[in-house]
């Protein structure tokens, strides 16, 4: 059994450097107040980038939503892209508290993998009257390369590897087959939680959530997964 650690690493922080280069205050010098605010700033951010996605947000629209003006948004973040790369960071800290954390109090193997996807589709129906930023981000970023793009991309892989380590442990434990691929594991996966998406929210078909469910079932009986188990 592996001995790894189970942290779910959180997207880097902005450098000190680049945060003095863009006039953005470094974190010990903000109030109480000051925290409350931005933290207030950040939500109505992730609100509105969940509902109309990342690039739709500005300092302006932001101080508008928030009754504030331009110079006090534009003072916690000091760019439209360091307001963006927050939303990403709360985003991802919001997916972490409740999807990740909570499987890691179930037995390793088979168990924990199940919780963690069905951590992942209660999320995702959470989300289908609104927006997932991962999938919505994808699409608005393919083709930006720049720092908005590298923490969605961060965000993602970080996910991607805690799943990925959880199946490892199924294989570990002789829940999988000793030689199940892996990836190709994590890819189906992750399959499933995208049609979801696209036939619950888009398409608005009944029994997606089952489909779900059952393709979830067939993955892990594809590779190993004894029927009692899976």
């Amino acid at each position: 059994m592996s001995s790894t650690p189970h942290n779910f690493p959180t997207i880097p922080p902005v450098s000190l450097a680049s945060r003095k280069q863009r006039g953005t205050p470094s974190a010990h010098r903000i109030s109480p107040k000051g925290l409350q605010t931005k933290a207030h700033i950040v939500d109505t951010a992730l609100q509105l980038a969940m509902h109309n996605g990342l690039e739709s947000l500005s300092i302006g629209g932001l101080a508008e939503a928030t009754h504030m003006s331009k110079s006090g948004v534009f003072a916690h973040f000091g760019s439209r892209e360091e307001l963006q790369i927050s939303v990403i960071r709360e985003y991802h800290h919001r997916f972490e508290q409740e999807v990740f954390y909570p499987a890691l109090q179930v037995e390793r193997g088979l168990p924990r993998l199940r919780a963690l996807f069905d951590n992942w589709m209660k999320r995702t129906t959470i989300e289908l009257d609104s927006g997932c930023i991962y999938i919505s981000g994808a699409i608005e970023f393919h083709d930006n390369i720049g720092p908005v793009r590298d923490a969605l991309v961060t965000s993602v892989a970080t996910w991607h590897a805690a799943l990925r380590r959880a199946i490892a442990q199924c294989k570990e434990r002789g829940d999988l087959l000793a030689d199940a691929d892996e990836d190709q594991i994590l890819s189906e996966i992750h399959g499933l939680i995208l049609v979801l998406h696209y036939e619950a929210r888009f398409m608005r078909s009944p029994g997606a959530l089952q489909r779900a469910l059952t393709g979830f079932d067939n993955i892990l009986l594809r590779h190993g997964a004894s029927a009692a188990n899976a």
